[in-house]
């Protein structure tokens, strides 16, 4: 799930950057800081949108600095348990397919993307259904159902999905369950 978030913050400047604007400096260390950073409860920051606030710096004795309690927006992605979401494959390996969920990548296993007993073929870079004859491969769009998260301290952690689910699945499986099921 997407979301913006407001967080708090004090910003070490150096004296180096004194004599740019202290907004600018602030956003820019910012953005050094935390875009890209993982934190198990806010998730992956993409972004840092905002600085709503910077206080009136600081100078710690023995430190060459000012320090500014700030106030941002950022926006993070952080995977929730259950969630459908969009996304593309984009590896195919002998026990499932990664699926690229935006921030993150989150493993479909083998046994987790059809009903149908699923074959590797390593030729084609493919996962291939043995009684359906449908076929997985890198750059496929597909919709899956968030069913794990592992998260570790500092890690960007594991996701795991599952496309065995009605509606789920290669958004060609979805479109042609749905026509047959008109019939």
């Amino acid at each position: 799930m997407f979301e913006l978030i407001k967080i708090k913050d004090t910003v070490r400047v150096p004296p180096k950057r004194f004599n740019e604007p202290k907004e600018e400096v602030v956003l820019d260390i910012l953005k050094n800081d935390y875009e890209g950073l993982f934190d198990n409860d806010l998730g992956v920051i993409l972004a840092i949108i905002d600085v709503e606030e910077v206080g009136i710096g600081k100078v710690v004795m023995g430190e060459a600095a000012s320090f500014h309690n700030t106030i941002f927006t950022a926006l993070a992605y952080k995977p929730m348990l259950h969630e459908i979401t969009p996304g593309e494959v984009v590896e195919i390996v002998d026990f499932g397919a990664f699926v690229r969920l935006g921030a993150m990548d989150g493993l479909a296993h083998v046994s987790q993307i059809t009903d149908d007993y699923i074959s590797h073929d390593s030729k084609k870079n493919a996962l291939i259904g043995k009684e359906t004859n449908r076929k997985l491969k890198e750059g496929d769009r597909v919709r899956a159902r968030i069913v794990s998260i592992s998260m570790s301290k500092g890690e960007r952690g594991k996701i795991g999905l599952t496309m065995r689910q009605p509606g789920l699945g290669k958004l060609e499986w979805i479109k042609e369950d749905r026509e047959e099921e008109g019939e």
